[in-house]
């Protein structure tokens, strides 16, 4: 084997050599969270707005980070990491090195008692009520989901359309304003769109905050079935993201009931 062959054989994965820069490895751990604008990456990285939005770029340009814009500002935009993507990377990279390796780790540990999320969207008649849906289904008790919104409306006819798809009732939930929560302690409180991001008020406990820049699938289109496509979309956006939320709280140490109720 010529030197030139050994050279590129032994050299490491795209995604290490890309993921392991220290500025796009926290940028990457930052988004992992919660999506961010590009001057809370800057405020929580402490790097100058253009090293971050660089770096960004790099991260965008191999399919690992997006970024969409603010419902609530078109002058910003949120950027979201693609866990899924990562993941497969991540496999190959291991598999690369060994092919034991290229396999899915040790599951995570089952968390002591059910922590408490809480979805939060503008109208909770679509995003907010699938994601209480999808994650109460799929948690397997781990935990208890809730929903609300800043101006409730009635549930959207689509929202039930798209959850009978994934085998959820969802028939006759109501819309509730998020004032009936806020005296009520959450281990995670996750909002869906922009505008209630900027509205959302503290909660007692210091719950974890999310956020999840995801667009009104009911504002896609004139008519339900013109947006039907975008509830679905949405709902499998939502479905991604929830099982990465539960893979995190398994593996975090739970808070006690108590520290909860």
């Amino acid at each position: 084997m010529d030197e030139a062959t050994l050279g590129q054989d032994s050299a490491p994965p795209g995604f290490l050599q890309l993921a392991g820069h220290p500025v796009r490895w926290r940028l990457l751990r930052e988004l992992a969270g919660s999506d961010r604008q590009v001057r809370e990456l800057t405020g929580l990285t402490g790097h100058p707005q253009s090293l971050v939005s660089y770096h960004l770029g790099r991260l965008r340009a191999a399919g690992l980070v997006s970024a969409r814009r603010s419902s609530a500002d078109g002058r910003d935009a949120y950027y979201t990491v693609d866990l899924a993507r990562c993941g497969e990377m991540l496999a190959a990279a291991g598999g690369a090195l060994h092919p034991a390796l290229g396999s899915a780790g040790r599951p995570p540990a089952t968390a002591v008692a059910p922590a408490r999320v809480l979805f939060l969207c503008t109208g909770n008649g679509a995003r907010s009520q699938m994601a209480e849906a999808l994650a109460q289904r799929r948690s397997g008790g781990l935990v208890q989901a809730f929903s609300a919104g800043s101006h409730p409306r009635s549930l959207h006819p689509n929202t039930v359309r798209v959850m009978a798809e994934h085998g959820i009732d969802v028939r006759g939930r109501a819309a509730k304003h998020l004032s009936v929560f806020t005296a009520e302690r959450f281990g995670y409180v996750i909002t869906l769109c922009d505008r209630v991001r900027e509205v959302c008020p503290e909660f007692p406990g210091h719950p974890r905050h999310v956020h999840w820049s995801i667009p009104d699938p009911a504002a896609a289109g004139d008519t339900e079935e013109a947006s039907y496509p975008a509830f679905q979309a949405t709902a499998a956006e939502l479905e991604a993201r929830i099982g990465f939320l539960l893979a995190a709280i398994a593996a975090r140490p739970a808070r006690s009931a108590r520290q909860q109720a």
